[in-house]
């Protein structure tokens, strides 16, 4: 069947247009003829009039191309742009790479009193919780300084000073998932959110002010309470807006009295000064005392007394990839740069990045790529070079992990679901699409893998840009759910699979954006 109209679909598939097997009259399609027909189907959706629709579907044992549509136009990939980054970390830095913190001095002790400055030098660790930083001071206290005769300074000169990515919204700066990128920064969470802190309203007596507290605490950020505890009952309405390029977060709204405390999420504008407040508060718990607080290289010839290594890669790759962490995504990228460079920018990693996809078989001359995560909207990328890349990562020796990262679909824990936790659920896709998800305005995509229905393992890249609805995710789990259902030869026309709403509503009107347009895991939804 495929020399019969091989080259016509070849064709169709270099030109980037959908491919159509005309059946002989008065017969039904079958096979992969009848796939094409219920993704035409699928992609006939009135909400893609006007937009673009790539999408992709690879049989990667046969090198067989199912279905191709708009396969080589460039398109902007959201977070599918973490699948490159990944992979080429994976290959440039290896599954057992680990960051290291350490605290240093150069100054001479005398029996409790260090005589000089405490050093805290990070290269890049997203994971450092305010427990590890509390784990560093017990470090230091048992070496027996109790007083230092200096400052605590932070050298986080691994990385350049850039903090945000190029292309990124200047709108998005306050928001958790635009943290400014650092070699020293502290998650205040165990799903490694770095460079933010948890803000937390909790009411008092109706009619009078909330308190509002920042988990770890910290002065890094300056609160500005303007929030009231309601009447008992109500549903919390409370706005958290960090000023763009400063360090005021402004809390409005009101939380009912008696009610579960709100929490919500703000970046912090400068990660090392941060890191540096919540070490110097762990460090006073442990009874060592600093003067102050400041930043400053490490001088040579200074000895260590405390030291963190993080998880390794392959472990980092669950949240980051689950739960679509741009933070990871970046701090990646610079590492790459200064372990294959020198040079921790966003430059030098992205040099390094593209080297490593074209040993993976990817061309990055088809691509463009201005950071890690996909954040920016000048990233652009073609569905077919995704495919390519999942094919080809199946033979390195580190794709079991980087698999297992992946978002299963419609399994409800969040730490193996991810951002598909609460999609496709009871579908013959549930449990079984390992895919990377990806949203901003006006564009949504998920690539990845599934296994048919004729247990072969397909690879598929589904990205729909520039349309003016509300996202049209339902579409793409059609997509991946009919592939689930497919029977290779013996497959049969199904028509469009019915999608069931996401347990997670992502267009809450009462929200500050259109939630749609985001990861469900940025706006902790799932």
């Amino acid at each position: 069947m495929r020399r019969r109209w091989g080259l016509a679909f070849g064709l169709a598939v270099a030109l980037g247009v959908p491919f159509a097997f005309v059946a002989p009259s008065g017969a039904a399609p079958s096979g992969p003829d009848a796939l094409r027909v219920d993704l035409d189907d699928i992609l006939a959706d009135q909400r893609l009039n006007g937009s673009h629709a790539g999408v992709v579907v690879r049989d990667p044992d046969t090198d067989e191309v199912l279905y191709s549509r708009q396969a080589t136009d460039r398109a902007t990939p959201a977070s599918n742009a973490k699948l490159l980054t990944s992979a080429a970390a994976v290959e440039t830095l290896g599954p057992d790479y680990r960051f290291r913190t350490d605290v240093l001095t150069s100054a001479a002790q005398q029996g409790s009193v260090l005589l000089g400055d405490l050093y805290l030098r990070g290269t890049g660790d997203p994971t450092l919780l305010a427990a590890d930083y509390d784990r560093l001071a017990a470090q230091v206290a048992e070496s027996g300084i109790r007083v230092v005769q200096g400052n605590l300074r932070t050298d986080d000169s691994w990385f350049d000073d850039v903090p945000l990515g190029t292309g990124w919204a200047w709108d998005d700066e306050p928001y958790y998932y635009a943290a400014p990128v650092s070699a020293l920064t502290v998650a205040p969470n165990t799903d490694f959110d770095a460079g933010t802190a948890i803000v937390r309203v909790s009411p008092t007596t109706e009619g009078q002010p909330a308190v509002v507290q920042l988990d770890p605490a910290t002065e890094a950020v300056r609160i500005d309470n303007q929030t009231t505890t309601s009447t008992a009952g109500g549903e919390p309405d409370v706005t958290v807006q960090r000023d763009h390029g400063g360090s005021r977060v402004v809390v409005s709204g009101t939380v009912a009295a008696g009610a579960q405390p709100f929490e919500d999420f703000t970046s912090v504008p400068d990660p090392s000064a941060y890191a540096a407040d919540v070490f110097a508060r762990a460090l006073a718990a442990h009874g060592v005392t600093v003067e102050g607080t400041g930043e400053g290289g490490v001088p040579g010839g200074a000895r260590t007394l405390a030291q963190r290594q993080s998880i390794p890669l392959r472990e980092l790759l669950v949240p980051f990839l689950k739960l679509s962490n741009n933070g990871h995504a970046e701090v990646l990228v610079k590492a790459m740069g200064r372990e294959a460079r020198g040079e921790g920018s966003w430059a030098a990693g992205l040099e390094v990045l593209n080297e490593k996809l074209t040993g993976l078989g990817v061309d990055p001359q088809v691509l463009r790529l201005v950071d890690g995560s996909g954040l920016s909207t000048m990233d652009n990328v073609t569905p077919d070079q995704l495919t390519v890349l999942l094919d080809n990562v199946r033979q390195r020796p580190w794709f079991q992990a980087w698999y297992d990262a992946l978002p299963v679909a419609g399994v409800a824990d969040h730490m193996v679901g991810g951002t598909l936790s609460g999609r496709m659920a009871g579908t013959a896709a549930a449990n079984n699409v390992h895919a990377k998800t990806g949203s901003l305005t006006g564009v949504t995509a998920l690539s990845g893998y599934v296994t048919a229905a004729n247990g072969r393992q397909l690879v598929f890249s589904v990205l729909f840009n520039d349309f003016l609805t509300s996202s049209p995710k339902d579409l793409e789990d059609a997509i991946a759910i009919r592939l689930a259902e497919y029977n290779g030869a013996q497959d049969q026309p199904r028509g469009r699979p019915q999608v069931t709403q996401s347990r997670t509503s992502l267009d809450d009107p009462s929200t500050r954006v259109d939630e749609s347009a985001l990861e469900c895991s940025w706006v902790k939804a799932c």
